[in-house]
């Protein structure tokens, strides 16, 4: 549901076609909420029959014709509501500590062969994160609001310290199982 309100918050600045609004995804807020074409194609069909948005035609001579979406007063009425609303935090599921949790059964070869791999894709997910232009430059295109951009990047930096906390955790777990600290089979 918060794709919903991902996709209004975006109309709210101005209308976009879907195209547009998948790469408005990808270069904002794809390292805490990816979106697919198809995703946004749906989601934007449902939230034209709630009346959140609707479409306006563009004829375009030397291209297929665009589509582009508005969001409606009631559209914004209800991204407002949701943007004061607490939300309930999503349940914690976590395949890999379904892994962990049954571990017991491995070789501590294998044991430490999974948190080192979670550390590469942790350090991969901080590499992204250091591609993630931080001026509001190159967010021109979207908005030239000090305030959005501030907000922005407050998302990404949350993004950043929730990383680096976890990679901090793993490689010090990798040193204590190293260092022997695992119980006997």
């Amino acid at each position: 549901m918060s794709l919903d309100y991902a996709i209004l918050g975006f109309l709210n600045y101005r209308p976009y076609s879907g195209y547009d609004l998948k790469k408005i995804f990808d270069k904002s807020v794809r390292h805490f909420w990816p979106a697919d074409q198809s995703q946004i194609y749906r989601t934007l069909a449902r939230m034209n029959e709630k009346g959140w948005v609707e479409t306006e035609l563009i004829r375009q001579e030397s291209r297929p014709d665009r589509k582009e979406y508005h969001i409606t007063p009631l559209g914004r009425d209800e991204l407002r509501q949701w943007l004061v609303t607490p939300l309930t935090p999503d349940e914690n599921r976590s395949a890999d500590m379904i892994q962990v949790f049954f571990a017991a059964q491995l070789s501590d070869t294998e044991i430490l062969g999974i948190f080192e791999r979670a550390a590469v894709l942790m350090r991969a997910g901080l590499a992204q994160y250091d591609q993630i232009p931080r001026n509001i430059e190159a967010y021109s295109e979207y908005t030239n609001s000090p305030r959005e951009f501030f907000f922005w990047m407050l998302t990404l930096e949350v993004g950043i310290h929730n990383l680096k906390a976890s990679l901090d955790f793993i490689e010090s777990l990798i040193q204590r199982i190293r260092n022997g600290a695992l119980p006997a089979a």
